[in-house]
C-alpha cells in the first residue's frame, strides 16, 4: 500500500510541477505580449477557469499525500528524507507561495473592473500585478521541480520498490 501511495503522490507532485513549468515557459511569455487590457482580461480568466476539480485534486492532492506519504516512509531511510524535504519544498515553496503570494494577487485582480477603467488605471493595475505574479510563479515552479526530484529520489532509494 506505501508504494501505491507513493507513485499517486509522485504522479500528482509531477502533474503541478508540469503545470507551474508550463506557465513559466511558456504562458507567462505569451501573454506579456499582449496589451493592458488583453493581459489583464486574460489574466482574469485563467484564474478564474483553473480553479476546477481537477486542479484542486492535484494541488490539494499533492499537499495532503506529500506528509502523508512521509509519515509512511518513516523509518525507510533514504525516501523518508527525500519525502521529508519534498514535502517541506513543496509546502513553503509551493502550497505556501501559493497562498500567501499569489492567491492575493489573483483576488486583486478579480476585483478589478477592467473595462470601467482609465488606461493609466489598467497600466497601473498591470504593472502591480504581472511582475510580482509572474516571480511568484518562478518561485513555484523551481520548489515544484525541486519537490518532483525528490520524490522521484524516494521512489529510485525506496526498500518498499526494491522488494
Amino acid at each position: 500500500m506505501t508504494t501505491v501511495f507513493l507513485l499517486i503522490t509522485a504522479v500528482l507532485t509531477a502533474l503541478i510541477a508540469g503545470l507551474f513549468y508550463a506557465y513559466s515557459c511558456s504562458v507567462v511569455l505569451g501573454l506579456g505580449k499582449l496589451s493592458d487590457t488583453e493581459y489583464l482580461k486574460s489574466m482574469q480568466s485563467i484564474n478564474r477557469e483553473i480553479l476546477n476539480p481537477v486542479f484542486f485534486l492535484s494541488f490539494m492532492g499533492t499537499a495532503v499525500l506529500l506528509p502523508v506519504t512521509t509519515f509512511l516512509f518513516r523509518g525507510d531511510q533514504p525516501a523518508f528524507i527525500f519525502l521529508l524535504l519534498a514535502s517541506a519544498a513543496y509546502l513553503i515553496g509551493v502550497f505556501g507561495v501559493t497562498i500567501a503570494g499569489n492567491v492575493p494577487l489573483n483576488d486583486m485582480l478579480d476585483k478589478f473592473d477592467i473595462t470601467g477603467s482609465t488606461a493609466d488605471a489598467v497600466e497601473q493595475m498591470r504593472d502591480s500585478f504581472e511582475n510580482r505574479w509572474n516571480l511568484l510563479n518562478n518561485v513555484r515552479t523551481v520548489f515544484s521541480v525541486i519537490s518532483i526530484a525528490l520524490v522521484a529520489s524516494a521512489c529510485i532509494w525506496s526498500k518498499h520498490l526494491q522488494q
